[in-house]
């Protein structure tokens, strides 16, 4: 007996040396109390199992208990809300002489700190992957957005195992983390019901995810998720909206954990997809920001504004100039009646998500206070996580997957939605110009990484009581990379050397808290180096230096053109951001050896962080191989219902011919893209059972095959295409036969050439997000058969 006691006690022993390192930070209550809380080395995460420090004998009357000690973030954490929103241009919110009214982004500068030289990646998700990482976009897997990965390990859109997230740090560290918004991080292959979901937020070290995966989603009817689920609250719902419901899911998560576990700190990271196309605010804010009358000047006029209210208000040095308008872009005297009037009502309705967005966020915050957290909360505000998008071409789009598919709209066709603008029936995106005004006062616009029009970002810090120049400026160079060694620092929370057994590579930035106070307003940046490249296009920063290549094509022009030679097709250009800060002086005439100079560190620094092969081709992105559940399938077979398969995972029926033939019993009795095999609902009784196909063209034109209304019973729908290829977007013959006897055959000019909308589902037996058809056939998902479906067949012949 004694000896089993003894060997306890030894036990006891060891572990006091096993975790005295952890132990000696902060302890609290008695060791082995279920009351007992440590905070962690941080050095290994998760720490090892502790050994039991209690006694044991046969009898538990003569053995004493003991408990682990639960692990809890250094005292003082503070919460973290960790905001950022989607192709926000640096000129566009009002907090940075924007004319669009950002009253929360206003709140947190006003409280904390602006920042006005941080900048991003130029795209969507590289700048996520490297915010939740600490490390540059390539070494974290994104060198470019994950629809078009390709397989390097700066560009397969992994993020590798030796690149932690701030989720997993906090989370072992004791943090509840959750996730709210758009999800631009899980590979497009792992996305399915299939997973692997360890690329998903749930997998990254975050508890709880409440938002949608991909690029893009309607704000009226999302592909959204919770956790790895997808739910459809909007169903059923006209005045829904995920920008207003994503809003309401935060307060009421934090709101949760708070009366569960008051003690207990909270990463929030809360990302909308506020203001990526589509832009989907509701009526209400249209009707408001219209009643402004903001942008009836055009964006020329606007763009002079802003760049008038930056230097008001002391975001640009009065030394600081307005870099020319583009030769490219037309001048907004130049355009007609009709132009002006689309495209007014294009940035009205921009200008409208934009505000809703933040006042959304603004609820958000408020919810901090109401919850007596706002003394405790490190509040990041990043506006945007590239430049203003002009990926709505050079007039805009009624539905933005037109200019995925290199189609451009006119704008005598785009006025037939002009009244409907922004509502669920459109899937908008404005006109370049637009964009270009956005980025005020900096030349670019988004995808473009050598100019700071596509990566400065707006940013502001608060934390009271612990940013002490309320309400300052700064202009140190930062970038995105910086956010995690912040939040680091403001927790006391160590970086770990290995997580979950794998050693870790170390983070890329810096610290940003040395800025927040007052002695630091013209104190030099402590992050003097950093490297820049999307799509080719690259620039490096250095010591108050900026070397960047011209960029080579349009990013409002999709071209399938072949692009100029990545290395020696570009021309150079330098500035000397410190007395230059727009970048309108090019000194790269006048100082040949810096350029070669700063060319020489870009490239050293593209090999050390994975950038490399440099890339700048595009389309033939979108349709490299990839790994895939449906790599090498030509037959899928489904019976009964199936919903939410993502394009990745369903039949690719794009470029080729293709057999749908569906074996159902009849029993008695995406709106912007897409197809639909289905029966009609008829009208008052007449129509009902009609088997019909239906193509969407990109909603801008509907081909439709419809055979006889079906008699009860078992029957075999056939829908055959043959494809006028190859090529890209060819045309094709389409019949639709019915129990071996042809009802309806069409030929069709074009088809969809890239890709479908990916916001949609591939779904059998029920439709579950917008209908594909619009007037003729239109129904209302979820629109569920009620019949039986014995088999689905689909038979793609090979690409031509």
């Amino acid at each position: 007996m004694a000896k089993l006691g003894r060997s306890a006690l030894a036990a006891a022993s060891l572990l006091t040396l096993v975790y005295l390192p952890a132990l000696a930070q902060q302890v609290t209550g008695t060791l082995g109390s279920p009351s007992a809380t440590t905070t962690l080395s941080g050095k290994q995460l998760p720490p090892p199992d502790p050994r039991f420090g209690g006694v044991i004998n046969q009898k538990a009357s003569e053995s004493k208990a003991w408990w682990a000690p639960s692990i809890v973030p250094p005292k003082g954490a503070p919460n973290v809300l960790l905001i950022m929103t989607d192709d926000v241009g640096f000129g566009a919110p009002g907090t940075f002489g924007g004319v669009v009214p950002t009253p929360a982004l206003d709140r947190i500068a006003n409280s904390g700190i602006r920042y006005t030289n941080f900048h991003s990646t130029a795209l969507c998700s590289p700048t996520r992957a490297a915010l939740i990482t600490g490390r540059n976009h390539h070494v974290a897997g994104f060198g470019v957005v994950g629809e078009i990965a390709t397989g390097f390990p700066g560009y397969n859109s992994i993020i590798r195992k030796e690149n932690g997230t701030i989720g997993t740090i906090l989370r072992e560290n004791g943090y509840a983390t959750s996730w709210f918004g758009k999800n631009h991080n899980t590979p497009f292959y792992q996305a399915s019901q299939a997973g692997p979901f360890d690329q998903w937020p749930t997998g990254l070290g975050f508890d709880y995810f409440y938002g949608f995966v991909g690029g893009d989603a309607s704000q009226w009817q999302p592909n959204l998720f919770r956790n790895t689920t997808p739910i459809y609250p909007f169903q059923g719902a006209s005045d829904w909206n995920l920008t207003t419901a994503m809003a309401d899911e935060a307060i009421q998560h934090m709101k949760q954990l708070k009366e569960v576990a008051p003690d207990k700190p909270f990463l929030v990271y809360y990302v909308p997809g506020g203001t990526h196309a589509p832009h989907h605010p509701t009526p209400e804010w249209i009707t408001k920001i219209s009643d402004m009358h903001l942008f009836d000047g055009g964006w020329n006029t606007l763009r002079e504004t802003i760049f008038a209210n930056q230097k008001r208000l002391g975001i640009m040095p009065a030394e600081a100039k307005l870099t020319p308008w583009p030769k490219e872009l037309p001048e907004w005297d130049s355009l007609g009646w009709e132009e002006k009037k689309l495209f007014t009502r294009q940035m009205d309705v921009y200008g409208a998500y934009l505000a809703y967005t933040d006042h959304e966020i603004g609820r958000v915050i408020q919810a901090v206070e109401d919850l007596g957290q706002l003394d405790n909360t490190l509040i990041i505000y990043i506006s945007g996580d590239n430049g203003a998008s002009a990926e709505g071409m050079l007039n805009g789009t009624p539905n933005e997957f037109t200019t995925f598919n290199g189609v451009a709209v006119p704008v005598k066709d785009q006025l037939l939605w002009y009244e409907f603008w922004g509502s669920e029936r459109t899937f908008p995106h404005f006109a370049a110009g637009w964009a270009w005004a956005m980025s005020t006062p900096f030349k670019w616009v988004k995808q473009v990484a050598s100019h700071f029009g596509g990566t400065a970002q707006g940013m502001a810090m608060s934390w009271p009581g612990r940013v002490k120049d309320v309400g300052g400026i700064r202009r140190q160079f930062h970038h995105i990379i910086d956010i995690v060694p912040t939040i680091l620092e403001a927790t006391g929370v160590a970086a770990p050397a290995t997580l979950n057994g794998i050693k870790q590579r170390p983070f890329d930035g810096v610290s940003m808290m040395y800025t927040w106070d007052k002695a630091s307003v013209t104190g030099p940046s402590r992050r003097k180096t950093q490297y820049f490249e999307m799509l080719g296009n690259r620039a490096i920063y250095n010591d108050g230096w900026v070397a960047a290549t011209t960029p080579a094509t349009l990013p409002w022009a999709l071209s399938t053109a072949t692009p100029p030679d990545v290395i020696t097709g570009y021309n150079w250009e330098l500035y000397n951001i410190r007395q230059d800060p727009t970048e309108s002086n090019d000194l790269a005439a006048k100082l040949p050896d810096k350029v070669k100079q700063m060319q020489a560190l870009f490239y050293s620094e593209a090999k050390k962080y994975d950038a490399l092969p440099l890339d700048n081709s595009s389309l033939a992105r979108w349709n490299t191989p990839r790994p895939s559940l449906t790599a090498g399938r030509t037959l899928f077979t489904y019976s009964g219902e199936l919903s939410g398969v993502p394009p990745s995972a369903a039949p690719r029926i794009l470029d080729k011919s293709y057999t749908i033939t569906a074996e159902v019993e009849i029993p008695e009795g995406g709106r912007f893209g897409g197809y639909g095999l289905f029966l009609s609902k008829g009208e008052l009784g007449i129509g009902r059972g009609k088997p019909v196909f239906l193509y969407n063209l990109l909603d801008l034109q509907r081909t439709i095959w419809e055979g006889p209304e079906l008699t009860p019973g078992k029957h075999s729908i056939v829908f055959d295409f043959k494809s006028d290829g190859p090529g890209l977007g060819k045309g094709g013959t389409g019949v639709l036969s019915v129990d071996g006897q042809e009802v309806a055959r069409k030929s069709m000019d074009h088809t969809i050439p890239i890709t479908f909308p990916e916001d949609e589902s591939f779904d059998v037996g029920l439709d579950t997000r917008t209908g594909v058809a619009l007037l003729e056939h239109r129904y209302d998902p979820p629109f569920k058969f009620t019949g039986k479906i014995k088999k689905l067949t689909v038979k793609l012949e090979p690409v031509q």
